[in-house]
């Protein structure tokens, strides 16, 4: 008999735990069960509680509806209240970093505006008198009028004479920068300007001598540009309706009626009857300096110089001579009392026997000659430059330059720098007002050498006449004495300039820049009446071959000419002697031309730190 075995209980565990697994991630925070709340916020509203571990997403609780139900039910997985959260949260970080980001670049922008309007006020320096919406305007002004200001290279002048005209009237209104001028009566207003033909009444001048010298200066600085921007838009229109300036000859009216046709790409060309004057006419801009009261006397010549070149590019050569005039008679009214007799004013030649002579009195004889030589008056203007140029060799030599400092250690070299770039340098002290006596400077010495070059270019050019082609061949000649003595002068001129130059100091970039000048114009000079003298010899020598063919020629022998092979030989040596200074010379005005750049591009005085 089999014994019935007792029954194995087998323990089946469960393949789920009694508990739920914490999901991490998954839900932010614990829900009690009693509470029935939705959990999708797009879903259908179920009263039956639905635990996420058990929710099995089935396509039969939701039939196929079209695509628009589609979409609900895709997104009903996503928007329900923890992604909703989390959505809020990163939208949160999205917008901080958009913020932190947006702050940054307008504060970088700020900085950067900052720091290029303390570089440009270190350039172009103003009173810190001025509003400064007012100094802004100097400052862009003055910026717009350099070449590299653009890619083109091409100076946009109205909005110049916009920005000075701008700058005049806010200096000149007493609301704003003009505090304390006191303004003209409405009687007194307009003033007769004596001596000048044809001009008569003009707009009298303000009294600016209770300003400061550096609010003088500047305001001096800002009709001057003007002045500069209305000479540039002389014979130029500007239309009312469309905002734009042009040449007057695209305008199209009954006083231009051929007019140029306007570039291809451009705007169309404006109508007269829209059209006004671009600018005030130069002249008044000038004339403000001139009757205005509390400008030195260099700044008043320096107004009537400019305005005689002017007059003289025009053509009113009689009206730039009544200016000249009024120039001398400026720089005669700055001599201290007692210096009589220093120049005559009939011919403008100052007097041998002279015992005071001023920088003013020199610039406005030297001026004054070289209208005369413009006028074709060489026998007026050759004794006016041989007059101021013994006048300049009796100029005082300066005394002796103290011995340089010693060189200064590093830290007080890095301090420097440091203090440079935190504290803005004052305002620069005011120039010379040409009263004085010029004293035996490089520069003076620079200037003597283009006094020497216009002696020789006016000998060279009075000789012209008398080596005109005769009508006998028999007369003709060579090299006359006057071509002889103006190429003495000239290469004289040069070897001073180059000399001076090459002995200049590097920072005085203003003196070189002048000492540049005279040199570049004396080789041109040298170069013109050489290749001028090569070119007769080769005319006369063509006459004389061909008066040789004539029949006449064999009956009288033919006429023989003077100038010999030596004497052609010796041009064709100077010629090559003029091309070798020639490239020294550019080699030497390159290397000035890269120490302005150099100079106007640092920021940084980074000389003064590692030198």
């Amino acid at each position: 008999m089999v014994t019935p075995q007792p029954s194995i209980i087998r323990k089946i565990w469960s393949s789920r735990p009694l508990r739920p697994p914490r999901l991490r991630g998954y839900l932010l925070g614990q829900r009690p069960f009693t509470q029935n709340s939705q959990l999708l916020s797009v879903s259908r509203t179920n009263p039956r509680p639905e635990l996420p571990y058990l929710f099995i997403p089935s396509a039969a609780r939701f039939p196929q509806v079209s695509s628009h139900g589609q979409f609900r039910n895709q997104l009903s997985r996503f928007l329900n209240t923890e992604g909703k959260q989390r959505f809020k949260s990163e939208a949160k970080q999205i917008l901080k970093y958009i913020l932190i980001v947006n702050v940054g670049l307008i504060s970088f922008g700020f900085l950067m505006s900052l720091v290029n309007i303390e570089v440009n006020e270190r350039k172009y320096k103003t009173p810190s008198e001025w509003s400064f919406r007012s100094r802004n305007i100097y400052r862009a002004a003055r910026k717009f009028e350099e070449p590299n200001h653009s890619k083109s290279g091409v100076i946009d002048w109205p909005d110049i004479d916009n920005n000075y005209t701008s700058l005049l009237s806010r200096l000149e209104d007493p609301d704003l920068d003009g505090q304390d001028l006191p303004l003209p009566p409405d009687d007194q207003d307009r003033v007769w300007v004596f001596g000048l033909r044809k001009l008569g009444f003009t707009r009298k001048g303000l009294d600016v001598s209770m300003k400061s010298e550096e609010w003088r200066r500047s305001y001096y600085a800002t009709i001057m540009g003007a002045a500069r921007a209305a000479e540039h838009l002389d014979e130029w229109v500007s239309d009312r309706t469309r905002g734009m300036s042009c040449p007057k000859e695209y305008m199209i009216g009954p006083s231009n009626p051929h007019p140029r046709p306007v570039p291809y790409g451009a705007l169309a060309a404006p109508l007269e009857e829209n059209c006004d004057p671009a600018s005030e006419p130069p002249q008044t801009f000038y004339m403000k300096i001139l009757t205005s009261t509390g400008f030195t006397t260099g700044q008043r010549l320096d107004a009537a110089l400019a305005y005689a070149d002017y007059l003289d590019w025009k053509g009113h050569h009689e009206h730039a001579e009544d200016m000249h005039d009024w120039g001398l008679d400026i720089a005669m009214g700055g001599l201290p009392m007692g210096a009589n007799n220093v120049v005559d004013t009939r011919t403008g030649v100052i007097n041998s026997d002279a015992t005071y002579v001023s920088s003013n009195l020199l610039k406005a004889t030297g001026a004054l000659a070289v209208h005369q030589a413009q006028m074709n008056n060489l026998s007026g203007a050759l004794p006016v430059f041989l007059s101021i140029l013994r006048a300049r060799k009796q100029l005082s030599v300066p005394h002796v330059p103290d011995p340089p400092p010693e060189e200064p250690t590093t830290a007080v070299k890095i301090w420097s720098c440091v203090k440079w770039l935190l504290v803005s340098p004052p305002y620069p002290l005011p120039p010379p007002s040409g009263d004085e006596a010029p004293i035996r400077s490089p520069k003076a010495v620079c200037e003597e050498s283009a006094i020497m070059a216009h002696v020789g270019e006016i000998l060279f050019a009075s000789s012209q006449d008398d080596m005109k082609p005769p009508s006998d061949p028999k007369k003709s000649r060579g090299t006359s004495q006057k071509q002889e003595a103006g190429l003495s002068w000239t290469r004289d001129a040069v070897d001073i300039s180059e000399l001076t130059l090459a002995s200049m100091s590097l920072d005085n970039l203003d003196e070189r820049q002048v000492c540049a000048d005279c040199l570049k114009s004396g080789m041109e000079n040298w170069s013109t009446m050489v290749r001028k003298i090569i070119k007769g010899q080769q005319e006369a020598t063509s006459r004389t071959e061909t008066a040789k063919n004539r029949s006449e020629a064999w009956f009288w022998g033919g006429p023989k000419l003077e100038t010999t092979q030596q004497d052609k030989g010796r041009w064709q040596r100077e010629l090559s002697l003029v091309f070798e200074r020639t490239s020294n010379v550019e080699q030497l005005l390159h290397r000035e031309e890269n120490l302005r750049k150099a100079e106007s591009a640092s920021i940084i005085p980074t000389i003064m730190l590692f030198n």
